[in-house]
């Protein structure tokens, strides 16, 4: 769902002289920027607090809205997945997932570099993992959760490169100060308090 979502245009250079490609319909380029838009999808908090953090940046209602939906709710419990801090931040070993995908023809892998020094790893997405991803959406209520949220972390990222998105992560205090290896904790009360601190706020002024 997240792939799918994520998914920028081909290049007709990424699809020369690869057969495999040949029904891609997009990828995500760069396994970096893939766990990054995977952790706030499995991390509701963490997104509900960019989501604040862009509402009043730019003072705009329905991220704000958002937010709240998701930090009244027990999202952040009911949803959380949490992920280890590593070396670049959030991480989660993606190969068993993506080897089912690959297995069944919905993604296709490619490596950029040279063995022993693989320097970006790239999800082409194809025609198949498209409409299976459309008809999960619309024919099984709770997994088209994952497709919303998808949708939401892909545009609130717009714009931003995989660096851009890993140095924004970096600035909450929890997940910067994670020991390496260990999974990055629930900033679900801190996040409820700010969101109760700008409707007070709000009220105040109205």
């Amino acid at each position: 769902m997240l792939i799918d979502k994520a998914a920028e245009p081909t290049t007709s250079s990424e699809l020369a002289d690869d057969s495999a490609l040949e029904s891609a319909v997009g990828v995500v380029r760069s396994q970096v920027r893939l766990q990054k838009l995977d952790f706030w999808v499995r991390n509701p908090d963490y997104l509900a607090m960019e989501l604040l953090n862009d509402y009043e940046l730019h003072h705009d209602q329905t991220l704000f809205e958002m937010a709240a939906e998701i930090l009244d709710s027990e999202e952040p419990e009911l949803r959380r997945y949490p992920m280890l801090r590593y070396l670049f931040g959030a991480y989660e070993d993606l190969e068993d997932a993506l080897s089912v995908l690959r297995q069944a023809d919905l993604v296709v892998r490619r490596k950029k570099g040279r063995i022993g020094h693989i320097t970006r790893t790239d999800y082409f997405l194809l025609g198949a993992g498209r409409e299976l991803a459309a008809k999960i959406a619309s024919d099984y209520s709770d997994l088209g959760w994952y497709s919303a949220r998808a949708a939401l972390v892909v545009a609130l990222s717009d714009g931003q490169g995989a660096t851009q998105l890993k140095d924004r992560q970096y600035i909450v205090e929890e997940y910067l100060e994670t020991p390496h290896g260990m999974r990055i904790p629930s900033i679900a009360q801190k996040a409820r308090e700010r969101l109760d601190f700008i409707r007070r706020t709000r009220e105040e002024i109205n």
